[in-house]
């Protein structure tokens, strides 16, 4: 008796030891997360390159182009996409706040005489509510305002800190080139240290590296597609800062019931009143195909059925992770949704029987 009372003291003793240990390797570590984490998600990405390239020369070689590929793929366009978006996102905030813009573009909305009828009718169904131009165009140049100040201000601080910048993407390159070497065994060296079973653990990494590869080459090469696409359309129809709201758009993109219908349809909208019917029914259209392409066509044959999360679900960690996580809440949202429905999945197909005896084993809804 006094032995297994022994045994437990010094177990809890270990036990408070390690958690310590954990939490103060977290604290060292906090300062990198962002650049370990994007690290091991590009990993996963990049691994089927570095699997083909070690077919023909050494795993140290191949680790070494690998990263050279995510360099040059990953690195100079991120460099490049914070240059042109300053200028475009000073060029909206500039253009946001100039009053002579808003006063024309009100004149013009009022030469409409659109929101005359609105308000004739608002007046026969016995509504005394009258709407004017200015309380719906003076919300709107604050916000245009807002995110071209804010981008602006994001942008500048990367130009300026641009030192701190290189350094995390070389962090991010140094785990990468870790990760294609010794990622095996790091991962194998979790799988031992975790009390799940394997299979659990195996189910959780499989989970993380679809879901990763959904966002990073699903999401990621549609919101680059529809971006562009959305800022050539910009373009050939003669619109203010084409780059940005490419940019803008391919982030929308990343929401899956919104997307950048939240762009094109207000567009369509004001070519519409412009009088341009046909311009209305071109975006329209163009954005019609472009998003039912991108979303029934190319992320199922990309993607396939790795991954299977409700849409609702998939929007609001998005959105969740963009408020709480900043730009990298993108990636971060989906895979705590996925962290949480695999763990949902275990606790059913595993442990609900051990806390619910007379449950059966449920369905999680958001994977339907």
């Amino acid at each position: 008796m006094e032995r297994n009372i022994f045994q437990r003291a010094v177990f809890f003793f270990f036990l408070t030891l390690f958690c310590t240990s954990i939490f103060l390797v977290g604290k060292v570590i906090a300062p990198f997360f962002a650049s370990l984490f994007l690290g091991i998600v590009i990993t996963g990405v990049f691994r089927p390159v570095f699997r083909m390239l070690a077919k023909y020369m050494p795993a140290r070689i191949a680790s070494v182009f690998t990263c050279l590929a995510v360099f040059f793929i990953v690195v100079i366009p991120v460099v490049f996409f914070v240059g042109v978006l300053s200028r475009e996102a000073l060029g909206l905030y500039n253009l946001a706040k100039d009053a002579v813009f808003s006063n024309h573009l009100i004149n013009f909305l009022e030469s409409t005489r659109v929101l005359e009828r609105i308000n004739e009718f608002l007046t026969k169904a016995n509504i005394q509510t009258q709407v004017s131009w200015h309380e719906l165009v003076d919300p709107l140049t604050e916000v245009g305002k807002n995110l071209g100040f804010t981008l602006f201000q994001q942008a500048r601080f990367l130009t300026s800190n641009l030192l701190n910048l290189v350094f995390y993407f070389c962090l991010m390159l140094i785990v990468v080139f870790y990760m294609f070497m010794d990622g095996e065994r790091f991962m194998q060296y979790i799988y031992d240290l975790s009390p799940l079973k394997d299979e659990h653990d195996r189910k959780l990494f499989e989970k993380f590296n679809d879901m990763s590869g959904a966002v990073l080459i699903g999401n990621g090469l549609g919101g680059l597609i529809q971006g562009g696409a959305g800022g050539l359309m910009f373009w050939s129809l003669g619109l203010n800062s084409p780059f940005l709201w490419g940019v803008v758009m391919g982030f929308l993109a990343f929401l899956p019931i919104v997307g950048i219908g939240v762009i094109m349809l207000p567009v369509a909208l004001f070519f519409l009143l412009k009088g341009s019917l046909g311009k209305c029914l071109f975006i329209v259209g163009f954005y019609g195909v472009l998003s039912w392409g991108i979303e029934y066509l190319f992320k199922p044959k990309l993607v396939g059925d790795r991954v299977s999360m409700h849409p609702l679900v998939v929007f609001f960690a998005i959105i969740g992770g963009l408020k709480v996580y900043g730009i990298l809440g993108i990636i971060y949202g989906p895979l705590i949704a996925t962290l949480f429905l695999t763990l949902s999945d275990i606790y059913f197909s595993t442990f609900q029987s051990m806390v619910e005896p007379d449950k059966g084993i449920l369905d999680s809804w958001p994977d339907q």
